[in-house]
């Protein structure tokens, strides 16, 4: 229910409106309290001020047990809660390994207490010291160098670098969970935003754009994957023709973020525009290596196939980004 208030003036200079009782009774807010108001365009949100403001979750983790659990610790850290208590009646040895792992997993966090019925884990990172712009940059680096290096072990048929760009994926899962934990922050409280120094539709538009290059990544892992099978090198033409469709799909993601990046609305919708257009040049050069593998080996043929289909998708993850792109470089209403 909207509630409405006529602003006065005091004192011949100075504005004020009365707060809701009922929100002010909900909030702890009462005669003496501090509010912070923070502006952003042409609103102006008021939240009350407290001295801590980490937040502190507890979850009763049961029988909880492997991924079951390392879910449940990320799901924890993703809502952004600085101090997490997991809890049980008592907490199994392979419970306690397990929530280590998933601690090593996360961007900043660490266990800071063990008992023998609780494990409580904490965010040692000041929220004001993280940048989703970082984050979005650094996960964009690693994918597209996760996406040559897996075509490249494919064609030269290097299992140690396959199996590194694999490895390399869980770099990009960690700075994903850190944008999503910075993004529902920025959804929370305004104050959060205000620290980034990035208003939250921005926020949501890296966060959209995370989101395609964490798939990137997923699909240079599956193309890693798949290199593993082949034990003879390609013929010449498969190996160019897939060197090319990759440049070709790498392009896309690269315009892409670089129009995300951009300040000037004209140059980034040119640039945007431009990437979404190169995708469908992408599709009929996809088509046209699917008639070079009807030559292969039916089985060789297939794994090509798949190497074929991840990388069409990269770059249309990278033509979502260019639409994430020309959103952010839209007027604003």
């Amino acid at each position: 229910m909207v509630e409405t208030r006529k602003v006065q003036v005091t004192g011949g200079s100075t504005y004020t409106v009365s707060i809701p009782k009922d929100w002010a009774t909900d909030n702890g807010v009462s005669a003496g309290s501090e509010v912070a108001f923070y502006p952003e365009g042409d609103s102006l949100f008021l939240t009350p001020r407290t001295g801590d403001e980490r937040t502190e979750g507890t979850l009763d983790i049961g029988e909880l047990a492997g991924d079951e659990l390392i879910r449940a610790v990320m799901t924890m850290y993703v809502s952004g809660f600085d101090i997490i208590s997991l809890e049980s009646a008592r907490i199994a040895t392979d419970q306690r390994r397990t929530i280590r792992q998933a601690t090593q997993s996360l961007v900043g966090l660490e266990v800071l207490e063990e008992t023998r019925d609780t494990v409580v884990i904490r965010d040692l990172l000041d929220s004001s010291e993280l940048s989703i712009n970082n984050a979005v940059t650094r996960m964009r680096l690693i994918a597209l160098s996760m996406l040559e290096d897996a075509v490249t072990a494919l064609i030269d048929l290097d299992e140690d670098l396959a199996r590194d760009v694999i490895q390399r994926d869980d770099d990009v899962d960690r700075l994903w969970m850190v944008v999503s934990r910075i993004f529902r922050a920025t959804l929370r409280s305004p104050r959060a935003a205000e620290e980034l120094g990035v208003s939250r539709e921005v926020c949501f538009d890296y966060q959209s754009a995370a989101r395609q290059l964490e798939r990137v990544a997923d699909h240079a892992t599956k193309i890693a994957h798949l290199s593993l099978n082949f034990d003879e090198p390609l013929p010449e033409e498969v190996k160019d023709a897939l060197d090319g469709l990759h440049a070709d799909a790498a392009n896309v993601i690269d315009v892409a973020m670089d129009a995300l990046f951009l300040d000037g609305s004209d140059e980034a919708t040119r640039e945007a525009n431009e990437a979404r257009e190169s995708v469908q040049d992408i599709d009929s050069h996809a088509r046209s290596i699917d008639e070079l593998l009807r030559d292969l080996d039916p089985s060789r043929a297939q794994l090509l196939g798949l190497v074929v289909d991840s990388l069409s998708r990269s770059a249309d993850y990278g033509g979502n980004i260019a639409e994430t792109a020309l959103q952010k470089a839209a007027p604003t209403p």
